[in-house]
């Protein structure tokens, strides 16, 4: 089985969806359940993982509602204030929808570089583990020294690294990155996403060599016992078609066993989030 592991749906507001500026003007438009069942049936991807894109419970409470109708959203990864006083009481309300698997902080756009340290998140990151809820982590490489401390400090919860913390591939930056995320690694709690690099490539010219060293360093830290395949769709849509995105990580693990390449493909998302293969 296939599982896209992280991928967004949105109906389009300029206000709201400030970040999609005009650079990203290919997708300054809906993209919903519809769009992507066309996509998933002409690549062969049987389920995904939708992840929450605004900051807000309304957020949380679309993607439950989308998951309703369609049965190829096969988890959720929300929004929830980890901060609020009232945190049990919104973890009690969210467990009882089976496909809520866990919630995502956009920690890249927080000032505060050590914002995952500070107590209060501290805290509400604390209470997830017995939920059984995971947590995505969305930083830049710059915020990766925080996200070691984090992760040590939270030895039980499981975490998973999106976007392989987004290095600096269209820079050619690797040196920095690379030694934080082999120190992140060695935690056996944290996975990683192959998604998201075609956007911190170059959009126009990237090339799979380009890609190669950042892939590279995933495998052989994480291994392919705690690698995932996403498509950040449609986010990777100013730099790629889907089937382009997909043809990356199918080349790349084309080379592993079949075991190997069905953990990478499926297993480890289904395996992480708890999800439902039926």
């Amino acid at each position: 089985m296939i599982i896209d592991s992280h991928q967004h749906f949105w109906q389009y507001d300029p206000e709201r969806h400030a970040w999609i500026d005009d650079s990203m003007a290919k997708i300054q438009r809906d993209f919903l359940p519809y769009d992507l069942q066309k996509v998933y049936k002409a690549n062969g991807v049987d389920g995904c993982v939708a992840v929450q894109v605004d900051q807000t419970e309304a957020e949380t409470d679309y993607l439950v509602k989308l998951a309703g109708i369609y049965d190829f959203i096969k988890g959720i990864v929300g929004w929830i204030d980890l901060r609020a006083a009232d945190l049990p009481d919104r973890l009690d309300h969210y467990a009882g929808f089976d496909k809520v698997c866990g919630f995502r902080h956009i920690v890249q756009g927080e000032e505060d570089v050590n914002f995952l340290l500070r107590p209060d998140f501290m805290y509400g990151i604390k209470q997830l583990h017995a939920y059984r809820f995971t947590y995505d982590v969305l930083v830049y490489p710059q915020q990766l020294g925080a996200v070691l401390e984090f992760v040590r400090s939270h030895p039980q919860q499981l975490f998973v690294i999106d976007h392989l913390a987004k290095p600096y591939i269209k820079d050619g930056f690797y040196d920095g990155w690379a030694l934080m995320m082999r120190a992140v690694a060695r935690q056996e709690n944290v996975f990683c996403k192959l998604s998201g690099m075609v956007t911190e490539a170059d959009w126009s010219n990237w090339t799979y060599q380009d890609l190669l060293p950042y892939m590279d360093l995933i495998l052989e830290v994480f291994g392919p016992k705690r690698v995932m395949f996403g498509s950040d769709w449609p986010v990777c849509l100013v730099a790629a078609e889907y089937a382009r995105v997909k043809g990356v990580v199918a080349q790349y693990v084309g080379k592993l066993s079949t075991a190997e390449q069905s953990m990478i493909w499926g297993e480890n998302a289904i395996n992480f989030y708890g999800l439902k293969e039926d």
